[in-house]
C-alpha cells in the first residue's frame, strides 16, 4: 500500500493567512498535534501544537510570524512501511504527502493504523500463534506447510527480533478458530510455542482488546 492510497481529506491544511488560534482549534477538533502549512499548493512545513503555544500573538496570521517549520513528508509512491517509520521516528500525529513540491494531502495516524490493521487482518475471524525460533531455523515455507496441512491459511505474520539475541518471535494470524490441531503439529515438529489465542464465541477477550485500541485512537 502506497502513500497515495492512504491520503484522507479529514484534516485540512492551514493557509499562511490562518492564525495560530485557528490552528489550535483545528488540532483540538481533529485530535492531532501537527498541521501542514501551505501557500497555494506549496508545502511549507508542519506546525506543532507546542510551536503555536510559543507564539507571542497566536491570534495573528501565521505569515506575520517568523516560523521555523520542520518539513517531514512522504512522496506519493512511498510504501506504508516507510511512512510508519517516519511517523514513529519523529513522533508525528500525521504526515503530509507531496508530488514534487505540490501538497496532495496528509495521512493521519489513526487512518494509518486502521489501514495497517486491515493489512494484518486484525479484525478478521481467526486465531494467533506466537512461535519462538532460532534465527537460522526460520522458514516461512515450512511454517506455511504446517498450517496448510491442517486445512488452514496464514492471513498475516510479523517478526519480533532483538539485536542482543539469536532468537526471534514469529506471530501468525490463522483463518481458523480452533487451532488445537495446528498447535499439536507445531509441537510435533519441535517448534516452541510461546502463546496462542483462539478466536471463539466463549473467549473474545483478544478481539475486544484490539477493537478497544482501534476505537481509542479514533477518539
Amino acid at each position: 500500500m502506497l502513500a497515495i492510497d492512504l491520503i484522507t481529506d479529514t484534516v485540512p491544511p492551514l493557509r499562511i493567512t490562518d492564525s495560530g488560534t485557528k490552528a489550535l482549534s483545528w488540532m483540538d477538533e481533529f485530535k492531532v498535534r501537527h498541521l501542514p502549512v501551505v501557500k497555494s499548493n506549496q508545502y511549507l512545513g508542519l506546525i506543532s501544537e507546542s510551536g503555536i503555544l510559543d507564539l507571542n500573538t497566536p491570534g495573528q496570521p501565521l505569515y506575520k510570524h517568523k516560523l521555523s517549520l520542520a518539513r517531514p513528508f512522504a512522496t506519493k509512491h512511498q510504501h506504508i512501511y516507510e511512512i510508519i517509520k517516519v511517523i514513529s521516528s519523529l513522533n508525528l500525529s500525521l504526515l503530509p504527502v507531496l508530488d514534487e513540491e505540490r501538497y496532495l494531502g496528509n495521512i493521519p495516524l489513526n487512518n494509518l493504523f486502521y489501514q495497517f490493521s486491515k493489512m494484518f487482518a486484525i479484525e478478521d475471524v481467526g486465531s494467533l500463534i506466537v512461535l519462538e525460533l532460532n534465527v537460522n531455523d526460520y522458514s516461512i515455507s515450512e511454517i506455511g506447510q504446517i498450517v496448510e496441512s491442517n486445512d488452514a491459511k496464514i492471513l498475516s505474520s510479523y517478526i519480533t527480533s532483538h539485536s542482543d539475541s539469536t532468537k526471534l518471535e514469529l506471530t501468525i494470524k490463522i483463518n481458523k478458530s480452533n487451532i488445537a490441531d495446528i498447535v499439536q503439529t507445531f509441537t510435533r515438529y519441535d517448534y516452541t510455542i510461546k502463546a496462542s489465542y483462539q478466536d471463539n464465541d466463549d473467549d473474545d477477550d483478544f478481539k475486544d482488546r484490539i477493537e478497544f485500541f482501534i476505537n481509542y485512537i479514533n477518539i
